[in-house]
């Protein structure tokens, strides 16, 4: 195969981006991945008619790329999107919910701050100097600190660092907060808090990640004439005189060339892990491999717990006071029709990744069982244990200085992936935009006067594809709950060792007003909202703490509430959604408009 033909290695949300980016603009594209499945980091498995999903994925309203992706592939009335912040957090003295009001950023918290009853109110009252000095200051030059460090500095005790600041960002990190680049962190902070009031609201998926990835992007590949092949594993790449690349394959799923084969390619992407990609670059590369090669990865472990009955009324929580942060109620994707299963993850999770699954199993139940008191009498049908030893890429201070560009001193080679320099943590919007980069580094190379712009919204050629995916989304929309296709039988004993995901709170934005700023101080602001909010907060915890407590679904559903994520104008919704667990009051769908560049914006009041 010659020609400008260009190769993608590696088929997660980076590399499926690039291939789609790729193709779109005309290019021959080959995409190979060594598993039998697209969707890298976030996939599902079958297990006792059950589709399990591998972690913990949701997204946050700033995570702009992911669900321009999302559009593109045609899922968009697939995954649910709170119209405002509405987080319950499970701790000592009972729930607490974060919710935003409608002022301006970064006041738009401040009543929740308020009321915050992991902290006392001198603790409280601490946070808001730290936050100012986040949201005035450009923190892109702390590379050497660590999250930990820096709070320490600015007067967060031990308390407030583990009750209020690790439970956001040790999950989305996947690092304890003494082992996480302070400069990656803020920059999550400022466009999820910071930048507009909307920016955090979170969004999951209501049906299985391969439905709403792995699956949809197999197929508008296909539409877009990209040759898709699984189970093939690229084993070097080399670069030709005069230009040009040999990819070398091997492939456990070609009968006719089980021994391998070679590729001829005028470009390739790399989107395979830092620790994959270095045994792939060819050795022109090898001074800049000198530093990436110091990425290391960090483990996650998540538990799946199913119950006989509903213990809990919350669509998703974390908590304040455990290892484990992340849960969600998984019954409806996973298509469990009689009492609940609840998935949770342990991020940052060295100390568990080689446990036994009999010892966490001992650990944490007990932790669900405080967390969820109507656990405590319900029975555990099933438990088992998925672990993810390289699900993403440790931020550990320092870390910004060795993630490298996309573009790479080998002109038609680009390096793609959540590892890569994207101004993000390693999360799904980390993962596209690296794809959408490559992808535009490999044009500029192959075409450099035909690639001066970012390919970054639907072509021509991407809205008949889009349109031909509707009638294709539709039928499998209805074929999925007839037939649930099992990719890897996983062992009943409770243990099910799987790929690396990325345990990642996401981002997006909303076309909503701003009030203008009050003549407050952040400070003056917690001082006013501690009056007003006794009242709800008594209300709030009186609420969630029902919702935490109520078992067989005695309490309708509430709070968390949710809208789909809108297309882009010109773009399609795909149709028949699988029903979801927690669809009820959705409303229509607003259309979403973000800049690109959202972590460089400067930062004003309710902008």
């Amino acid at each position: 195969m010659t020609g400008d033909r260009v190769v993608v290695i590696g088929g997660g949300l980076a590399g499926i981006t690039a291939a789609i980016e790729l193709a779109d603009s005309g290019l021959p594209v080959t995409l190979l991945e060594s598993r039998p499945w697209l969707g890298g980091a976030t996939w599902s498995f079958g297990r006792r008619g059950l589709t399990i999903d591998n972690g913990q994925h949701a997204f946050l309203r700033c995570f702009t790329s992911y669900q321009d992706l999302l559009v593109r592939l045609g899922v968009t009335n697939w995954v649910d999107l709170q119209e405002r912040l509405d987080l319950t957090v499970l701790g000592a003295g009972g729930p607490h919910r974060i919710r935003r009001n409608s002022w301006p950023a970064p006041f738009h918290l401040t009543r929740t701050l308020a009321g915050y009853g992991l902290l006392s109110r001198t603790e409280r009252l601490g946070v808001v100097p730290a936050v100012m000095t986040m949201w005035l200051s450009d923190l892109s030059r702390q590379s050497r600190a660590s999250v930990a460090d820096w709070l320490g500095r600015h007067g967060q005790g031990e308390r407030a660092r583990r009750q209020f600041w690790d439970v956001f960002l040790v999950p989305v990190l996947n690092a304890a907060s003494d082992q996480a680049d302070m400069s990656t962190a803020a920059a999550l902070i400022n466009a999820a808090l910071l930048t507009s009031r909307d920016r955090a609201d979170i969004g999951i998926s209501s049906v299985p990640l391969r439905d709403v990835h792995g699956g949809p992007a197999s197929r508008l590949l296909a539409a877009l004439g990209a040759d898709v092949r699984v189970s093939t594993q690229a084993t070097t790449v080399t670069s030709r005189r005069g230009g040009g690349f040999v990819v070398r394959v091997d492939s456990s799923a070609d009968e006719v060339q089980p021994a391998g084969y070679e590729i001829d390619a005028a470009g390739v992407v790399l989107a395979v892990p830092a620790w994959s990609a270095a045994e792939l670059v060819p050795p022109e590369l090898e001074a800049d491999l000198n530093a990436w090669r110091k990425l290391r990865p960090s483990p996650e472990v998540s538990i799946h717990v199913m119950y006989d009955c509903q213990v809990t009324n919350l669509p998703f929580a974390v908590s304040g006071e455990s290892a484990l942060r992340w849960i969600a109620d998984k019954t409806g994707p996973a298509g469990l029709h009689t009492g609940q299963y609840l998935a949770a993850s342990i991020p940052a999770a060295d100390r568990f990744v080689d446990a036994p699954s009999a010892a966490i199993r001992e650990e944490f139940l007990p932790v669900l069982e405080r967390l969820f008191p109507a656990a405590a009498s319900a029975r555990v049908e099933d438990f088992f244990v998925t672990r993810e030893r390289t699900a993403t890429f440790r931020p550990m201070p320092g870390s910004g200085a060795l993630r490298p560009a996309q573009v790479t001193n080998l002109p038609g080679l680009a390096l793609a992936g959540a590892w890569t320099s994207t101004g993000w943590p390693d999360t799904m919007e980390g993962a596209v935009r690296s794809g959408r980069r490559a992808a535009e580094s490999v044009l500029r190379a192959l075409a450099p006067a035909e690639a001066s712009a970012e390919p970054d919204r639907p072509q021509p050629r991407m809205r008949e594809a889009v349109a031909a995916m509707q009638g294709l989304a539709t039928r499998f929309a209805g074929e999925r709950n007839a037939t649930e296709a099992t990719p890897e039988a996983v062992p009943a004993s409770g243990d099910a060792e799987v790929g690396q995901p990325e345990l990642n709170v996401e981002v997006a934005a909303s076309a909503e007003g701003e009030r203008p700023a009050e003549a407050l101080t952040l400070a003056e602001a917690v001082e006013s909202a501690e009056a007003v909010e006794s009242a709800d907060t008594a209300k709030a915890a009186d609420t969630a703490e029902k919702a935490t407590a109520a078992p067989n679904g005695t309490l309708p559903r509430k709070g968390n509430r949710a809208r789909k994520v809108a297309p882009a104008s010109g773009a399609p919704a795909a149709g028949g959604k699988p029903a979801s667990a927690h669809g009820a009051g959705i409303k229509p769908p607003v259309a979403l408009t973000a800049p690109d560049d959202l972590p460089q914006r400067a930062k004003a009041a309710g902008q």
